[in-house]
């Protein structure tokens, strides 16, 4: 095991201690997001970048991530690509364990009702659905550009570099 995969291992088994935290589950003041499905497919390709630095904030209870069962399908999905295994440096076990300790820091949104169509890629879609019905802060991605119609529902979208220095202020 490299020294990366070895840090790696550490951070996803330390993400497993979140689920003991009720102060942060119960604090109503942190900020609600949504992560777009590029944030967890950067932060498990390079413990380097915002991503990374954003689950790391997730762990320790900074904010409050909002998934529905469609997006964290789609984090699967894309995840277990052999590409993304390739990239990442892990095999499907670790990538099932890095999502299994995302599900203990996440906050589950129910879909009531779908707002289809209002992005170019109905990729999307689940994305900006899931920060409607669960009443997001802001939808955190890299593609910004992608996610103009946020803007008709008062939703700000913004980078995960930006996020972090929010976090920091």
């Amino acid at each position: 095991m490299t020294r990366r995969s070895e840090a790696r291992s550490r951070w996803y088994i330390s993400l497993l201690d979140y689920h003991n935290r009720s102060d942060i589950i119960n604090d109503m003041s942190i900020h609600r997001v949504v992560l777009d499905t590029n944030i967890p497919v950067a932060a498990s390709r390079s413990c380097l970048g915002a991503s990374f630095a954003l689950l790391r904030a997730l762990r320790n209870g900074r904010y409050r991530a909002l998934v529905s069962v469609p997006l964290m399908l789609e984090y699967e999905a894309v995840l277990h690509r052999p590409e993304q295994l390739a990239a990442s440096g892990r095999n499907a076990a670790q990538t099932d364990a890095f999502l299994d300790a995302l599900c203990l820091c996440i906050e589950p949104v129910q879909l009531h009702y779908l707002w289809r169509p209002q992005l170019r890629d109905p990729a999307d879609e689940m994305v900006l659905e899931t920060a409607l019905n669960g009443h997001a802060d802001a939808l955190i991605t890299l593609n910004v550009g992608d996610f103009a119609a946020a803007a008709n529902f008062h939703l700000p979208v913004i980078t995960p570099a930006a996020f972090v220095r929010l976090l920091q202020e």
